[in-house]
């Protein structure tokens, strides 16, 4: 079964077949740095990196661009109400969006500033005015003409024709459902950073970033554009209608967008209270592992709705499936094979590519793997499980973290940088008494308990059973569970 994928421009689930036989050529809007990135913002960062770990484990060979906005209207008037340059402006939110990507698992894409870009963006509006597409005003800004493009609304599907030919609209953000010639360059206000180019001073419009960083790195035509459902229109739109204006090709083949978000059940925002970024939520006590497996457990285009309640229920889930990696990893197992069992781990690992196949199902993903989970514990209670059986159910829990990135028991460290960040910015009060209490019983890293799980193993074969129960007890006090079965001695964290 070939990868189906909702494709945004046909409104409907198509088979996904790159240009190029073995290799996908993906782009990525990604965050405008004026501000620390929220979970909204992350649960589409999230989907976009589960694509291209489910395209890479499919076979693909993937080139994958991702944007980093960093000059738009917001950055300028913050940078300029701070007293200090774009550059130094961005740098601090840069960096931390792209240290809370790699606590919550996303892979780094190759990454484009749109400062680094500036001269071919000139260029690229040069070429539009020699076409008759766009036109410069009097202060020296220049504009995409929508007129030039019949096609327009092609994307969001919405009704343009009564549109205003020369009607312009020069700010990054505005109203949704308005078209008007949007601004390609903006002439520099007093005050404001600019850069010099031979179309004159100035900066490029947020639509014309995009355009010319993806076509520069992927080509004039490429396999697939993705980011956030409210990318639509304008963002997308205007990239499409500048870029094919240009080239005469289709922009991109495929469009992916992620919905947005609900936080208990609202609409999120600061004015409710339910506005978080991803290091709120850390600072509430709460995994890493167990908010990506919570931004994975909807799929992509249905709205998530995010609680804390679910939140809990994700941590035991990742813990459940730790447990169960943990359980066949230090188990002792009569030799020989189960046929059900090995039968169990074919059948789930089908289960998870039909349903990831299937415009990324990652519910049903889900649920297959925990099915696995289900029946081989039963298994394991009654004997079942095999000395050979244990490699190929392990095997299934590596293509599924390939994947959903959740089962390497590294939160703590992770954790522990961000209330180290926390202290640093002052912001003290703002760390629960759950993240302390996380970071305490986790700081025995899992070498050292694994060292203290040999040292319990073999004073019990000595019949030192006072010095087994020592280890334990030393254990238990640095909030780690241990539990001996008659298939070993296993250990959890509290």
């Amino acid at each position: 079964m070939a990868l189906r994928l909702y494709n945004t421009m046909s409104s409907k689930v198509e088979e996904f077949h790159p240009l190029r036989d073995n290799e996908v050529h993906m782009y990525a809007c990604g965050p405008t740095v004026y501000d620390y990135g929220h979970i909204g913002n992350f649960r589409t960062f999230v989907a976009v990196d589960l694509l291209r770990r489910w395209l890479r484990q499919s076979g693909y060979k993937v080139h994958h661009v991702m944007n980093i906005t960093d000059v738009d209207d917001r950055i300028i008037r913050n940078a300029a109400h701070d007293g200090v340059s774009v550059q130094q402006y961005t740098a601090k939110y840069e960096k931390t969006f792209l240290e809370d990507a790699r606590m919550i698992g996303i892979e780094q894409p190759t990454l484009t500033r749109a400062t680094e870009y500036i001269q071919e963006m000139a260029e690229f509006v040069a070429k539009l005015v020699e076409k008759g597409i766009a036109y410069r005003t009097d202060d020296g800004s220049y504009y995409f003409r929508i007129a030039k493009f019949p096609e327009y609304g092609k994307l969001s599907k919405k009704d343009f024709q009564g549109m205003l030919d020369g009607a312009r609209v020069d700010v990054d953000e505005y109203d949704k459902d308005s078209a008007r010639d949007f601004a390609l360059w903006k002439s520099p206000k007093p005050g404001e950073a600019f850069w010099e180019t031979a179309i004159g001073p100035g900066r490029p419009g947020w639509h014309l970033e995009c355009s010319v960083m993806s076509m520069k790195e992927l080509g004039e035509s490429f396999d697939l554009h993705a980011g956030g459902e409210d990318l639509v229109f304008p963002h997308h739109e205007n990239e499409i209608a500048q870029s094919e204006s240009l080239t005469g090709k289709p922009f991109a083949h495929f469009w992916f967008h992620a919905r947005f978000l609900l936080v208990e059940g609202e609409k999120m925002s600061k004015s409710l209270g339910n506005f978080f970024t991803l290091r709120d939520l850390v600072l509430k006590g709460h995994k890493p592992s167990s908010i990506r497996y919570l931004l994975t457990s909807v799929p992509y285009r249905n709205q998530l709705n995010f609680t804390f309640d679910g939140l809990k229920q994700a941590a035991v889930s990742v813990e459940r499936l730790r447990n169960f990696r943990l359980r066949l990893s230090a188990g002792n197992f009569p030799a020989g094979s189960n046929a059900a069992m090995q039968s169990l781990a074919t059948e789930t690992i089908a289960g998870m590519r039909a349903a990831l196949d299937d415009d990324l199902n990652t519910a049903q993903a889900q649920a297959a793997i925990f099915e696995m989970v289900r029946q081989a514990n039963v298994a394991f209670d009654t004997g079942g499980v095999r000395k050979d059986d244990v490699p190929p159910l392990l095997a299934v829990l590596a293509k599924f973290d390939e994947v959903f990135a959740v089962l390497d028991d590294d939160d703590v460290p992770k954790m522990k940088r961000v209330l180290e960040w926390a202290a640093a910015e002052g912001r003290e009060k703002d760390i629960s008494a759950e993240l302390r209490e996380a970071i305490q019983s986790g700081q025995m890293a899992d070498a050292d308990i694994e060292a203290k799980i040999t040292g319990m193993k073999s004073a019990r074969a000595a019949r030192d059973f006072r010095k087994s129960d020592a280890i334990r007890a030393e254990l238990a006090a640095a909030g780690i569970i241990v539990e001996i079965t008659k298939d070993g001695i296993r250990w959890r964290r509290k």
